[in-house]
């Protein structure tokens, strides 16, 4: 009976629980620096401004991080991505309080109001740690993993794609893998709570679709490109008629010439404060090897044109006559500082000088070889498609996958992030950008396991047959 309630007012519980969190880091800010800014405890302009930035910006930042995702996402990722966007909202907050208190005679000191700040975090990160397993402890007591279903069409990547839904054990318990020409196929939908398909196409798609729909089971699919076109299409009504508009025109001279201001100007700045991290970088690098301290290789920008790319050298000089290929975990070419440059992307520093040229942006799809990209287009037509803006620092791709994240989704994420375009997306994702920069999986090989019970499930034993011969 309460767990049936639970369930019933779980949005609410979910919206008075994140308010609460909000509040008790409100009050951790305001009740600490109280002590030291005496101003923040009166009814003052400078308390009343103040709280209200750390309010707003609280809300934005961490709503523009996953918003508390309590179910959703893995308790780990929760609270790295909420403890940055509080992070810096008490920074922000925090210089917005001392421009104002500039010449006020009872301010505290840089020692006390350093010591105060750190009191801020560390209890902050406690309260976010606990409000963090707490709520997805609860919400999994609530709400058991689901019963799902597996549903594909072709086996070429179906023991990954298996494998990363298994690693969400308190969401999804994979109950079987079924193939589309499965005698019993609609019996297991029908015996499932939610449903998985996986390459499957066309008129098969679609009634599956609404076989699903017409007995209430969520599905999931692995898109292609036109729907990715459909969901950002405008909905148009021609007398009585439904249709829906998919316009194919790129950004618009608006949208571009704003684009090219944000980009001078970010990059302009991002070169100011990271010069000196590159200098350290540069003679770090020199000083392992004595080789050239950068790199440089061809690259396609928008409508295909090619421009140098530069980075910071993190392999071993001449590292393609050694071996040629992509970069794979643990490859012995690369150096002991090109390591920790890789991991914390600080090797793509350079980059800022190829976007105040023009040849990238800071938001974009990522800048790909000739080579590679004309093998690409041969297998997947559509990668060509990622040529219709400039190719950026980052972007959906950069920050939604990995290193060993397959082309097709990286395509996938690069196309969604063309056709649903406008600045404040870019802002958004500059913003997130933050999240990768210390996440090791980032970077990672392939890696990874099925789930135990279906760790030799014949679907999957054929694909690796397969593959092995």
């Amino acid at each position: 009976m309460v767990k049936q309630l639970a369930q019933k007012m779980q949005r609410t519980c979910l919206v008075g629980f994140k308010a609460l969190l909000m509040a008790v880091l409100f009050a951790i800010f305001f009740g600490l620096f109280g002590f030291t800014e005496h101003e923040l405890w009166r009814a003052s302009r400078t308390a009343a401004i103040s709280m209200s930035t750390f309010i707003i910006v609280g809300i934005c930042l961490i709503k523009i991080y996953g918003g508390f995702p309590i179910g959703i996402k893995k308790t780990k990722e929760i609270i790295y991505s909420s403890f940055i966007a509080i992070g810096i909202t008490d920074v922000i907050t925090y210089f917005q309080i001392s421009i104002m208190l500039i010449n006020y005679e009872q301010r505290a000191t840089l020692t006390q109001d350093f010591f105060t700040m750190v009191g801020v975090v560390i209890l902050q990160l406690v309260t976010i740690v606990l409000f963090g397993y707490l709520g997805n402890y609860l919400y999994f007591q609530v709400n058991p993993p689901a019963n799902v279903i597996v549903v594909y069409g072709g086996k070429e990547g179906l023991a990954p794609f298996v494998s990363k839904i298994g690693k969400y054990k308190k969401q999804y318990r994979i109950t079987d893998i079924v193939s589309l020409e499965d005698e019993n196929l609609k019996q297991f939908i029908r015996d499932s709570d939610r449903v998985f398909l996986y390459s499957v196409e066309g008129e098969a798609k679609k009634t599956l679709v609404e076989y699903c729909y017409k007995h209430s089971k969520v599905t999931y699919i692995t898109p292609e490109l036109s729907d990715i076109v459909t969901r950002h299409s405008r909905h148009v009504i021609l007398d009585d008629v439904t249709v829906l508009e998919s316009r194919v025109s790129g950004l618009t001279f608006e949208q571009e010439l704003t684009k090219r201001i944000l980009d001078v100007i970010v990059s302009g700045i991002g070169v100011l404060i990271a010069g000196p991290i590159m200098l350290i970088e540069a003679a770090l690098i020199k000083l392992e090897d004595g080789g050239p301290v950068f790199f440089r290789q061809p690259r396609l920008t928008k409508d295909g044109k090619v421009f140098e790319v530069l980075k910071f050298r993190t392999m071993i000089v001449d590292a393609d006559k050694e071996k040629k290929g992509l970069v794979k975990e643990g490859d012995s070419r690369i150096t002991r500082i090109g390591n920790i440059l890789r991991k914390t992307r600080l090797d793509e520093l350079p980059q800022f000088l190829n976007i105040l040229k023009g040849d990238m942006s800071i938001v974009g799809p990522r800048p790909e070889q000739v080579e590679i990209t004309e093998r690409y287009v041969e297998v997947l037509p559509e990668f060509k498609y990622r040529l219709k803006v400039k190719a950026g620092l980052t972007g959906l791709a950069q920050i939604r996958g990995k290193y060993n994240t397959t082309p097709k989704d990286k395509l996938i994420l690069d196309l969604i992030y063309i056709e649903q375009y406008s600045i404040w997306i870019d802002l958004k994702l500059m913003l997130q950008t933050v999240k990768v920069l210390f996440k090791s999986d980032s970077t990672e090989g392939v890696q990874g396991d099925l789930p135990i019970d279906l760790s030799e499930h014949p679907a999957l034993q054929e694909e690796k047959t397969d593959s092995e011969g």
